[in-house]
């Protein structure tokens, strides 16, 4: 099957595009703003499914949306009527074609076009008015608030917030790719015109504001966001993906003295704390016990013995452990405990809390095993 892809450079086309290779789609004829008349009308004709996404949304003079949306529509479906096989079109529009403004109406004289097209054709259209979208590959300082915040908060650039009680209708983009590539995948006709994506997200300024803050400053205090919800989670990875591409990394204090190092790794306040132990070769760790906090070790390289004892018995617990076969050990709460380097090289540790350190409340008590 043959798939005409406007706008392919685009936000929702790059988007597209990428995921109908992932599920094989390869035979892709992709139009941009550097495809010529000759190459459009080559396409329209070998077709068999359209996604039409181009359009202008910020151009220099308001009639430029007339030409850009409008214009390139009724000249695409032209083309298309030539088609022998009269392909169905999914069209992009905008939930601004309900607005009067010049973006808008240029929106819903297309989408008439487009309905048009498939009565006189006798085909399937689909059309989706887009709230805000978001997710990775969107340009900031464009289009799209989510993409202009991402982009200046990870990069500590001051952004503009005149009414952070205004309330946002978001979709995210993988969810829109989903729903497009199921319209190429649906064979029963259409019940309606209008397509919807859900699930749809409504959001103030204000708490989008806030959300994304809290993801920066995740790095300093070493917390995880919640991603209990969806849009936290697709709104996390939309951030990371605006992150400057010298700053994925960002480094960890190493607490170090003659025996290794410890490090916290991860910090939340629901889920524990997360660090990473170096002992040296010879070196023991440990010797403590907990009332509440409990603790999983799991040693990744090297090799050593935990030992365990109830504080109110004589007997010794024992587990070799290596990085050689990954095994966790739990550690109850009551049992004094350490860990021992048997090895010659450093043995590291992977060291699992149930909550973060409190050096008001640390819950450790010094006991020989």
């Amino acid at each position: 099957m043959k798939i005409l892809v406007t706008g392919a450079n685009g936000f929702v086309g790059k988007n597209l595009v990428a995921e109908l290779k992932n599920q094989g789609y390869n035979d892709l004829l992709l139009c941009d703003r550097n495809t010529t008349e000759t190459e459009l009308k080559q396409y329209a004709l070998e077709t068999d499914f359209v996604y039409h996404l181009a359009g202008v949304n910020r151009p220099k003079e308001d009639k430029e949306f007339e030409v850009g949306n409008k214009g390139f529509t009724e000249k695409l479906l032209t083309l298309l009527s030539q088609n022998p096989i009269s392909p169905p079109v999914v069209f992009s529009s905008s939930t601004q074609a309900e607005l009067s403004n010049a973006y808008g109406i240029s929106k819903k004289e297309a989408e008439s076009l487009v309905i048009s097209y498939g009565q006189e054709q006798t085909v399937d259209v689909r059309i989706y008015r887009f709230p805000n979208l978001f997710g990775k590959w969107c340009k900031p300082n464009y289009n799209s608030v989510v993409a202009t915040f991402c982009h200046n908060i990870a990069r500590e650039i001051p952004i503009q917030v005149n009414d952070d009680q205004a309330e946002l209708t978001l979709a995210y983009i993988d969810d829109v790719i989903a729903e497009l590539i199921n319209q190429l995948e649906e064979k029963k006709a259409k019940q309606t015109i209008y397509g919807e994506v859900r699930p749809n997200y409504k959001i103030s300024l204000g708490n989008l504001v806030e959300i994304l803050i809290s993801f920066k400053e995740s790095r300093n205090d070493l917390s995880v966001p919640l991603l209990n919800d969806s849009f936290s989670k697709k709104l996390y990875s939309t951030y990371l993906s605006y992150l400057p591409k010298d700053k994925f990394s960002y480094e960890l204090k190493m607490n170090e003295d003659h025996r290794g190092s410890f490090t916290e790794f991860i910090r939340t306040p629901d889920r524990g704390q997360v660090s990473v132990n170096i002992s040296k070769a010879g070196i023991t760790k440990g010797n403590h016990w907990h009332h509440t906090k409990n603790e999983k070790f799991l040693v990744v390289s090297g090799r050593g013995v935990i030992r365990l004892r109830k504080i109110d018995t004589e007997e010794i617990i024992e587990y070799v452990v290596s990085g050689d076969k990954l095994k966790v050990v739990d550690i109850p709460v009551g049992y004094t405990h350490n860990i021992e380097n048997l090895g010659d090289t450093d043995m590291v540790t992977i060291m699992w809390v149930n909550e973060a350190f409190n050096p008001n409340s640390p819950d450790t008590y010094y006991l020989e095993v």
